[in-house]
């Protein structure tokens, strides 16, 4: 049984890429420091400075550097950094421990999370868990929004008051910013006239808008992102990130679905920048990898498979895909990628053999609920142990935990296939776009067949319930948008 793929039916638009696409981050960057100097300074009544960024727009590059620049300013001696989870604030406490210096740079740690602690972050940054330990006169604090506000009076009694001799620091960055909920906010916003928030409007909120417990006022939601209390608010300055780096520039039209309200996006990697050369592959299996390896997103609907256990749980659909990955995996292949300088031109090349991987994972595969990634599991254990798979090559993970994790071809199937209607999970704005944007080569989404059908007869849902950033729950009309960016096939597993 061979496969045919039809081309996406959404053009690909003209964009700039490398140095060009990049000057656009850049550029933003340079806005906001300087709108973050001119409130410092109080020519400008700011009080919020909210940086809206894509999956891989280098945000935490362009955090790191609004840091070090506001550093120099006469008015600021000491910054505060903070976000939901360590996972957040453990990397940023070691690439700011190197860019400013090891005295300069305190990661304030829980206790029972100190052990955690990496040595690579300890030689660069100091680690305390105590705050009688936090130096007076250092410059830079990281810790989750709970050890940070939890702390805030202890640490205001070691460290004293900053510039203004009002608050305990002079500017508060949260990174993730969509991602803190706004009652944990509240717990830190006091603690700086400033704050500057970065991050992904495309992951998954801190908790589904739906349990919203105060339903009576529909412009209240403590458990929604931070941000999006603010966006609207005269002393807040809100800017989109427009260059993303993670994307091959196939993969472009895809993103631009995800975030269609933005005035533009680009990304750095150019036509021909990253590829995937195969290795010996038949029938169905050479037809899906070769429309993968173009980086061009591939959505395969599967026909006349046997009854799935739940629309979600779908043993036989994970079956085709584990066959699919098994004469992958067998003929084996070659990832090849340019590596850009600062300003995003090519610099160099890089090679990473499956047999021999390095860095990010090579292929994730991604699902949705926890019975759903444990049969996921089982399979990459099945093929692991088959092939005698090094680490690296072949791993599976919930769509939830992946956030913030990047691998070069992502395998997943469709959140709607095999649904009847569409309901707030299969169609969360955030699960799907994390799905779609980890991989920097290829994307495979796997589905029953029907989408269309599904999508033509589904009752209409709203679109940005509770005010949260994008469409949150993703109506069917964004689900047909999203899928005109796929190269489409279709397989008869009946007659494999």
């Amino acid at each position: 049984m061979r496969i045919t793929f039809t081309p996406p039916a959404s053009p690909s638009l003209p964009a700039p890429h490398h140095a060009l696409a990049a000057a656009g981050n850049v550029a933003t960057a340079g806005a906001a420091i300087e709108t973050l100097f001119n409130a410092m300074s109080a020519r400008v009544d700011v009080e919020r400075i909210l940086l809206r960024a894509a999956a891989g727009a280098g945000k935490s590059f362009v955090l790191k550097r609004m840091v070090e620049e506001a550093l120099t300013h006469p008015r600021c001696r000491r910054i505060a950094i903070t976000a939901f989870a360590n996972k957040q604030v453990f990397p940023l406490a070691e690439a700011l421990g190197k860019q400013l210096g090891r005295d300069r740079v305190c990661l304030f740690v829980a206790k029972d999370r100190a052990e955690d602690v990496p040595d690579n972050i300890r030689e660069v940054a100091l680690v305390e868990s105590d705050y009688k330990e936090v130096p007076p006169g250092i410059e830079v604090v990281l810790a989750t929004s709970h050890k940070l506000g939890g702390n805030a009076k202890w640490l205001e009694k070691q460290l004293g008051l900053a510039t203004d001799g009002e608050h305990l620091f002079d500017l508060l960055f949260v990174d993730e910013a969509w991602q803190l909920p706004l009652h944990r906010y509240r717990e830190v916003e006091r603690l700086a006239p400033i704050a500057i928030g970065v991050g992904d409007v495309g992951q998954l909120p801190p908790i589904d808008p739906g349990q919203n417990p105060w339903r009576g006022d529909r412009g209240y939601n403590p458990y929604r992102a931070w941000p999006t209390a603010y966006e609207r608010d005269r002393q807040t300055w809100v800017r989109e990130l427009p260059a993303v780096w993670r994307p091959c520039a196939e993969q472009l039209p895809l993103w631009r679905a995800f975030y269609g309200d933005w005035e533009s996006l680009n990304c750095v990697a150019g036509a021909g920048d990253r590829s995937i050369e195969l290795g010996a592959l038949e029938g169905a299996s050479a037809d899906v990898w070769r429309s993968v390896a173009t980086g061009v997103p591939t959505l395969v609907e599967v026909d006349g498979l046997p009854d799935p256990d739940a629309a979600d749980i779908d043993p036989p659909l994970l079956g085709v895909v584990e066959g699919w990955l098994d004469d992958l995996l067998t003929a084996g292949f070659v990832v090849h990628a340019k590596t850009y300088d600062g300003h995003g031109d090519p610099d160099g090349d890089t090679v990473t053999r499956s047999d021999a991987p390095h860095g990010d994972a090579l292929i994730a595969v991604l699902a949705t609920r926890n019975q759903a990634v444990d049969d996921a599991h089982e399979m990459v254990e099945r093929l692991v142990a088959k092939h005698d798979l090094p680490e690296g090559v072949l791993v599976a993970s919930t769509v939830d935990s992946w956030q913030g994790q990047t691998n070069a071809i992502t395998v997943a199937i469709h959140p709607l296939s095999g649904a009847y209607a569409l309901d707030e999970f299969n169609s969360a704005f955030g699960r799907l776009a994390v799905t779609c944007t980890r991989a920097t080569h290829g994307l495979l989404l796997v589905s029953r067949k029907n989408l269309d059908e599904l999508l033509a007869v589904a009752p209409a849902r709203p679109g940005t319930p509770l005010g949260e950033p994008g469409t949150r729950q993703l109506p069917r009309q964004t689900h047909g948008r999203i899928l005109q960016t796929f190269a489409r096939g279709v397989y008869h597993a009946a007659g494999a």
